[in-house]
């Protein structure tokens, strides 16, 4: 960011100043580095003694603009925490999460690159095509990313898996907007199904459950509905259950 708060982009090894701030007591308080780092390297040293690169609306702060103009003798630019990036996880997901080595390059050599871990547990990372040990993980969630009707989708995770996915709490329902994200399909199946006889919305694997998170308008059944999930939003919407969705397991 230039001292007019205009942004421009450069390159993540360029070594340039940089602003912290400090989010404490709900009062974000602004440092102007005048150190040259890298971003790595910038947003290693905030994390450390402050919070973090100012980011968003913080870049308008008129106190950050005020302070820039009055320390910056010679119009130098400063990092923000703005950054892109072609990094991408093996699952899918889109965490921000990020414990690169400080020291590594933003933009190693080879056309696939991988991340190992480094010393301190710190990320850094190396060619695809080497050898080294590695580690697995078990989710309690799998998305499917076959387009399949309701019944076929049961049958599917039954079959494969456990059961299509209940949720019951906050965090299930996270994990599971989470996988969603990722979908083929505008919306994914869940292990929910109305019964028009006895006139309610049941989970297919633990029967009746008290959370809920139906979109506005949805939720009040109907005979031959069942519930999906929202890929961008995470709500639930009561959908015929002879459309083909992609659609969610437990494991």
């Amino acid at each position: 960011m230039k001292t007019d708060g205009k942004w421009f982009d450069i390159s993540c090894d360029e070594k340039t100043w940089f602003i912290c701030y400090d989010g404490k007591n709900n009062t974000d308080k602004f440092y102007l580095i005048e150190e040259e780092k890298t971003w790595r390297q910038a947003q290693h040293y905030c994390r450390e003694k402050h919070t973090d690169l100012v980011s968003g609306n913080q870049t308008f702060n008129e106190e950050v603009i005020s302070k820039m103009n009055s320390l910056n003798k010679w119009n130098k630019s400063y990092v923000i925490g703005l950054f892109r990036e072609s990094w991408k996880w093996s699952d899918g997901g889109n965490s921000s999460f990020r414990y690169w080595d400080p020291d590594m390059r933003e933009n190693p050599q080879g056309n696939c690159t991988m991340t190992r871990l480094a010393p301190q547990g710190r990320w850094d990372s190396d060619r695809c095509n080497e050898t080294m040990p590695f580690f697995c993980y078990d989710d309690k969630v799998i998305l499917i990313r076959e387009e399949k009707t309701w019944d076929e989708a049961l049958d599917y995770c039954r079959e494969k898996h456990d059961d299509l996915v209940s949720i019951h709490d906050p965090d299930i329902q996270d994990l599971v907007q989470e996988r969603a994200k990722t979908a083929d399909t505008p919306y994914v199946w869940l292990g929910m199904r109305y019964t028009s006889t006895l006139d309610f919305w049941f989970w297919v694997s633990d029967g009746a459950g008290c959370y809920e998170n139906w979109a506005p308008g949805n939720g009040t059944g109907e005979c031959g509905t069942a519930a999906a999930m929202e890929k961008g939003g995470g709500q639930w919407v009561s959908l015929p259950d002879d459309k083909k969705y992609n659609f969610i397991c437990t494991k």
